[in-house]
């Protein structure tokens, strides 16, 4: 039997190969061969002295002896240049195995050993919930089409600012994954439109809405809380996570650790009367100072959550005091809990007379004269200044909400 026809393959029998030969388009090495079940076109090939066998898939849609026959013929080119169609079609496994979900999940393990809680739970938010229509496809074939239009469809859905950060959450994660040995030949996400984020906030709260906000926390946990944040000026997740083994009540200050710090650098604050009373008032026989602790044997205790459902609790209290003087009155205008961190630093250096490398000092913040070894030296020399200032300013909140 000669050649490979539609007829001639119908006609093997189990255990049969036939091998294109006889006529001129016969391609050698080019074979199909019946085992148990449906006839399977094959091509042989030599590499380095060894005798290969390639399965080119079984007989009909797509394969029919003229397609199969010049599937023969590209992968013994292949073979021709030195390549072995059996190494690439593992490589090409390996490279659809390579979704975009996968390689996520390697980059976020790395990521979580680098980056700060906070901006790990961004990352991890962006890359598994944001990027999760393009989860199923290989990084090899992301094109940056395909970035520039989910971009669009995350600006429209969910505002610009979650754009762009999607946007460099990936990339961070493409130019991971490149140096991590994967050979993706450049990074999709370059060249793609950057959406415009908006400018820095520079609100500073009045002493009216400062009293209105403190006015409005209920003696709990995100009461207290929101009032720390107003008397010591730190952020939100630095409050949110305290640990009782932080506070020196000994010496009424907070040493907060740089593993939790946004520069890395240990900070010890110290703390007024009032704010330590209201540390005092949480519960100790937990880790932390404020969260929810373990909601099930086994559970690991956690700093508190639930920011922004507090949050709008807070705010549908203050529009309600306000309704009850002016009865059309509008809510407090656009505030976040960093704005009191802001405020407390304005009004601290503006009208309470601290001088600005003090209120830096409380903030935490290195610049010239405090980075390096001098930082620590000033640091110290700086905690009877800093703890008059927050003094002052204790005083000065206490004043306006009374």
């Amino acid at each position: 039997m000669t050649g490979i026809t539609v007829r001639s393959v119908q006609a093997l029998k189990p255990g049969e190969t036939i091998w294109d030969a006889g006529h001129r388009e016969a391609v050698r090495g080019f074979g199909v061969r019946r085992q148990r079940g449906h006839p399977t076109y094959v091509v042989k090939y030599r590499v380095f002295g060894r005798q290969r066998f390639f399965t080119i898939g079984p007989h009909g849609s797509p394969w029919t002896p003229t397609n199969a026959r010049k599937e023969a013929k590209r992968l013994l080119g292949l073979v021709a240049d030195g390549k072995d169609p059996a190494d690439e079609r593992a490589q090409a496994w390996l490279r659809a195995t390579d979704t975009l979900s996968k390689i996520a999940d390697e980059y976020l393990k790395h990521a979580k050993q680098k980056q700060r809680p906070r901006t790990y739970s961004e990352i991890e938010r962006y890359l598994t919930s944001v990027w999760k229509p393009l989860h199923s496809v290989s990084v090899f074939h992301i094109r940056r089409r395909h970035i520039a239009a989910r971009l669009t469809e995350i600006a429209t859905d969910r505002g610009p600012v979650t754009a762009a950060r999607a946007r460099a959450a990936l990339s961070a994660m493409f130019n991971w994954a490149i140096r991590e040995g994967l050979d993706i030949p450049a990074n999709p996400v370059v060249g793609t439109n950057r959406q415009a984020e908006p400018k820095s906030r520079d609100r500073v709260l009045t002493d009216v809405e400062l009293a209105e906000i403190w006015s409005a926390c209920r003696d709990d946990e995100y009461g207290r809380m929101t009032k720390l944040l107003i008397l010591t000026a730190q952020r939100r997740d630095e409050v949110g996570s305290m640990r009782w083994l932080e506070i020196d009540p000994e010496n009424k200050s907070w040493i907060i650790p740089g593993s939790r710090t946004k520069n890395h650098r240990d900070h010890i604050l110290p703390l007024a009367d009032a704010a330590l009373a209201l540390i005092e008032a949480s519960p100790h026989h937990r880790d932390f100072v404020f969260g929810d602790g373990p909601r099930r044997r086994g559970d690991r205790q956690r700093g508190f959550s639930g920011w922004s459902k507090s949050k709008a609790a807070l705010d549908a209290r203050i529009i309600e005091a306000r309704r009850k003087v002016i009865e059309d009155a509008k809510p407090l205008p656009d505030w976040r809990l960093h704005d009191l961190r802001r405020t407390a630093a304005t009004v601290m250096a503006d009208r309470l007379g601290v001088l600005p490398h003090i209120v830096e000092a409380i903030l935490n913040h290195v610049s010239g004269h405090r980075a390096g070894v001098a930082g620590v030296y000033n640091r110290a020399r700086y905690e009877a200044e800093m703890r008059e200032a927050l003094k002052r300013w204790s005083e000065h909140v206490s004043a306006l909400v009374a």
